[in-house]
């Protein structure tokens, strides 16, 4: 397991099984699907298997989401982090993207864009990555002013899983 990433208010960490429970309380609202292809979670099962996967991405790519949790009252309250996309997307293949997704009552308050800062910190020093892209819903304009917080900029949109969806990146400066 790698060593977790603090930053003011957050513990960033690893997925664990034990996430599970509130993650499937964040991944069963139709409120945090409704630009994610509308599809919220109906089984805990659901999210065991998807914590499995996050955790092979781990071994198989060295990255991939993490937990944030709150570092005052220790609450799992989302996740985020640099995955490594292996499919193609946007012309794009094998690259590392950005992302983020919170439980509903903890939108609004800073957490991607803060969580985001380390992991985009991170990837840039410590994995070495070149780029980081993200892509996101066109109409959703709460995860477009996040990317470009993070000083991501927007390149085009595009058809993906027949949504218009609108593609951000930002490079390395050390490169």
């Amino acid at each position: 397991m790698k060593d977790p990433i603090e930053t003011e208010r957050l513990l960033l960490r690893e997925l664990l099984e034990s996430d599970a429970e509130k993650m499937f309380e964040m991944d069963s609202n139709p409120n945090v699907h409704i630009f994610v292809g509308k599809k919220p979670l109906t089984h805990i099962d659901e999210t065991h298997e998807h914590i499995r996967l996050i955790q092979q991405q781990y071994k198989d790519f060295g990255t991939g989401r993490w937990a944030v949790v709150l570092k005052e009252t220790g609450e799992f309250i989302g996740w985020s982090g640099i995955k490594f996309i292996t499919n193609e997307i946007n012309n794009h293949k094998d690259f590392y993207e950005i992302g983020y997704r919170f439980i509903e009552k903890h939108w609004g308050k800073g957490y991607a864009t803060e969580s985001g800062k380390a992991f985009i910190n991170h990837a840039f020093n410590i994995i070495k990555v070149d780029a980081i892209y993200a892509y996101a819903d066109a109409g959703n304009e709460n995860s477009r002013k996040i990317l470009e917080k993070l000083g991501l900029q927007y390149v085009n949109s595009f058809e993906y899983e027949e949504e218009t969806e609108v593609w951000y990146e930002i490079k390395n400066p050390k490169f």
